[in-house]
C-alpha cells in the first residue's frame, strides 16, 4: 500500500511554489523604499518615516488606520467570464475607499486568496488586478496569504480578502464632526455597481430573466458580463489632492462617506453629528444605465434599488458650501464627475429625499 503524502490530500507544494514564484513582480512594482523586506518573510517591514529628499513622509502625530473587506458574489461573474483580472482591482477599491473616509492616506495592503487547489495561472491573475489596484491606490502590496482549502470549496470557487493600513494624522482626521447647516454634499461618480448588491443583481439577471454573460443589452452598449465586472472606482489620488490642497484650519472638507452596501441612505449617516440630517435631491446627477436597466428587468422599487446600490455615487464629500464650487471642479478635472446631490440641514441623522 502507498505511502499518502500532501499532494495525495490536494496540496501539491510544487505549484505552490509556482504559484508564489509568479507574485513576484507583481508586488515589486508597487513598492518604494519605504518597504524594507521585499518579500517572502513572516511578515512585511513598512517604514513609517522616510527622510530621504524625494520620499520625504515625516509625521507629527500619526495615527494608523486599519480596514478590510472582500469582493463578495462578484467573483460569481469573474467565474463564469473566466476573466479574473479585474476583481482584484475591486479588492483594493473596497478597503482604501474606507482608508480614505477618515482623510487617511493608504499606506500597504495584503490579500488573503482561498482556494480549492493550487491554480497559478488563476492566481496571477488575482494577483495582477490587486497590484494594479495599489498601483492606482499609491499604496504597496507588502504580501498576503493563499490558503489552499480542498474539502471546503468547490472546483472553480475561490474567495478574497483585503487589508488595508493607512495613516493620517491627528490633527488631519476627517470625522465628521464639524458638519455644519447649510454644508455642500458633493457625490463623485461611480464606474457602476462596484462592488455590492451583486447577489440582487445576479438573482434579478440569471434567475428572473434568465440571460447569460454573453448576451449583449443595446440599454448598456455591452455584454451582461462587460458591465457587471466593471471594477470599482478607487478614489484616492483626487480626494488626497483636494485633502492636501485645503488647510485643515479652514475644514473646508468635513465629511467623508463611501457609498457601499446600503447605499446613500445607509452610509451618508454614519458619518453625520447629531442634529444633522441630509437632504438629497433626486435627479440631480445621471444614473448609469445598469442601474435602470437592473430595476426595470426586475421590476425593483426605488427604495429597494436605493438601499442595495449606489446608484450611480461612489464616494461622498460634505464640504464648506463657499468651497463646493472649487472641489467640484477640481474632481471634474481629475476625471470624477462631480455633482451637488444635496445639503445639510437641522434634524434627525439619517437621509431624506426631495424632488
Amino acid at each position: 500500500m502507498a505511502k499518502l503524502t500532501y499532494k495525495d490530500a490536494g496540496l501539491d507544494l510544487d505549484l505552490y511554489e509556482q504559484s508564489l514564484a509568479g507574485m513576484v513582480p507583481f508586488l515589486k512594482r508597487t513598492h518604494t523604499p519605504r518597504v524594507l523586506d521585499g518579500f517572502g518573510g513572516f511578515a512585511a517591514l513598512f517604514s513609517l518615516d522616510y527622510n530621504s529628499q524625494l520620499f520625504a513622509k515625516n509625521y507629527r502625530h500619526p495615527v494608523l488606520v486599519a480596514c478590510n473587506d472582500g469582493v463578495g458574489t462578484k467573483l460569481k461573474i469573474a467565474s463564469l467570464m473566466n476573466k479574473h483580472d479585474t476583481v482584484g482591482i475591486d479588492l483594493v477599491a473596497m478597503s482604501v475607499n474606507d482608508c480614505l473616509c477618515t482623510g487617511g492616506e493608504p499606506l500597504l495592503f495584503l490579500d488573503y486568496l482561498a482556494l480549492p487547489k493550487d491554480d497559478p495561472p488563476l492566481i496571477k491573475e488575482l494577483i495582477k488586478g490587486i497590484s494594479a489596484g495599489c498601483i492606482d491606490a499609491e499604496c504597496a502590496l507588502v504580501g498576503g496569504e493563499t490558503a489552499i482549502l480542498p474539502d471546503f470549496y468547490q472546483p472553480g470557487d475561490y474567495d478574497m480578502a483585503g487589508f488595508c493600513v493607512g495613516v493620517v494624522e491627528r490633527e488631519y482626521i476627517v470625522s465628521g464632526r464639524s458638519i455644519q447647516v447649510g454644508d455642500t454634499v458633493l457625490g463623485l461618480a461611480s464606474s457602476g455597481l462596484h462592488s455590492n448588491g451583486y447577489s440582487l443583481a445576479r438573482k434579478i439577471v440569471f434567475d428572473h430573466a434568465k440571460l447569460q454573460v454573453t448576451d449583449f443589452v443595446p440599454e448598456l452598449g455591452r455584454t451582461i458580463g462587460e458591465e457587471l465586472l466593471e471594477p470599482t472606482r478607487i478614489y484616492v489620488r483626487p480626494i488626497k489632492n483636494i485633502l492636501h490642497h485645503y488647510p485643515v484650519k479652514k475644514r473646508v472638507v468635513r465629511g467623508l462617506a463611501h457609498i457601499t452596501g446600503e447605499g446613500l441612505p445607509g452610509n451618508v449617516p454614519r458619518v453625520l453629528p447629531p442634529g444633522k440630517r441630509v437632504f438629497l435631491k433626486r435627479g440631480s446627477w445621471p444614473m448609469p444605465p445598469v442601474f435602470s436597466w437592473l430595476q426595470k428587468l426586475g421590476d425593483i422599487e426605488q427604495a429597494e434599488m436605493d438601499t442595495v446600490f449606489n446608484c450611480g455615487i461612489g464616494f461622498v464629500m460634505i464640504v464648506s458650501r463657499f468651497f463646493a464650487d472649487s472641489i467640484q471642479r477640481q474632481l471634474q478635472h481629475e476625471r470624477i464627475p462631480t455633482y451637488m446631490i444635496g445639503e445639510v440641514r437641522e434634524g434627525a441623522v439619517g437621509v431624506e429625499w426631495v424632488t
